[in-house]
């Protein structure tokens, strides 16, 4: 299934122990104000295709996938290190950070980029700000994964058992992907969009059930000790808006309330009809609180 706007730029960097290669693009006029959208687990930059469609006349925007996301293959350890498994787990998002990081200079942004940031995305997005100096025109947090406590019943099931999901036959595990991403949505997401989302973490997928499983362990050993600490400078720092989807079933509401406080951010806007997924709940709704919300930070 094609995007409607594909990754046709490839950036690649080494660290000191792993290769990362990230698909991403830009749309609309180069003289126009940066936007950045980083996207969470398990999807991609699709996501994104209806508010790119809706700012791309009045922001010049980039998109792209996470190392091991949508098109982007997963980073690769070239070099052994104590806790090499812990490391590429990666629960803290800590190399997912870097890469991005890395990206971030590649692009050489010519003013500091708004960014919108969904699910652990905005994780990625804190680090960003808190570990690698990155400036932010303003920051748009979609029901994110920043505070804990973290992970749904089901990633300690995965990771508790892992072995025994990962024997599960391709065609219940692909059930398995299909169930969960679904359970995001407030509204049924139609087959065209469960077929998207789904598609790369199936058995010949881009990514793989295997892959799928292992985001799910990485979610049970979520760890922000290193950042929390920093989080009320961030409202200081960088303007904040919270978004939040007001029937999200895997992050209940009262955590927006609890990020608001500990971010110190400016807004916070509950959307109602709106899950985990609100930018299929509510496109419109979700449209124009963002565009609002970057329209007074120009």
């Amino acid at each position: 299934m094609t995007s409607k706007y594909p990754l046709d730029q490839t950036f690649t960097h080494k660290s000191a122990t792993h290769d990362f290669q990230i698909h991403w693009t830009h749309i609309g006029d180069e003289t126009l104000p940066p936007l950045v959208f980083i996207h969470g687990t398990p999807w991609s930059s699709i996501v994104w295709e209806d508010l790119v469609s809706s700012l791309c006349s009045r922001y010049h925007i980039y998109i792209y996938d996470h190392p091991g996301f949508g098109v982007s293959p997963s980073y690769r350890r070239t070099k052994d290190a104590v806790n090499a498994d812990q490391i590429d787990l990666d629960g803290s998002l800590v190399l997912r950070a870097e890469a991005s990081a890395a990206l971030f200079k590649h692009w050489n942004l010519p003013r500091r980029p708004h960014v919108v940031a969904h699910d652990n995305g905005g994780l990625v997005s804190m680090r960003l700000l808190l570990q690698h100096g990155n400036e932010f025109a303003s920051l748009t947090l979609i029901d994110v994964v920043i505070v804990g406590p973290f992970g749904l019943p089901f990633f300690k099931l995965v990771a508790e058992n892992h072995g025994v999901f990962e024997a599960i036959p391709p065609h219940m595990s692909e059930g398995l992907v299909r169930a969960y991403v679904k359970s995001a949505a407030f509204k049924p997401i139609s087959k065209e969009i469960e077929d998207r989302l789904s598609s790369p973490w199936l058995a010949n997928g881009s990514q793989g059930t295997s892959r799928f499983l292992q985001e799910m362990v990485q979610a049970h050993n979520r760890d922000v000790s290193d950042v929390e600490k920093d989080y009320a400078g961030v409202g200081i720092q960088t303007p904040v808006k919270i978004i939040w989807g007001a029937d999200d079933a895997w992050l209940p509401v009262e955590i927006a309330g609890r990020l608001k406080t500990a971010l110190n951010a400016q807004e916070m806007v509950l959307v109602d009809e709106a899950a985990h997924l609100i930018h299929y709940d509510q496109p419109s709704k979700l449209a124009l609180e963002v565009g609002v919300w970057l329209g007074q930070h120009i």
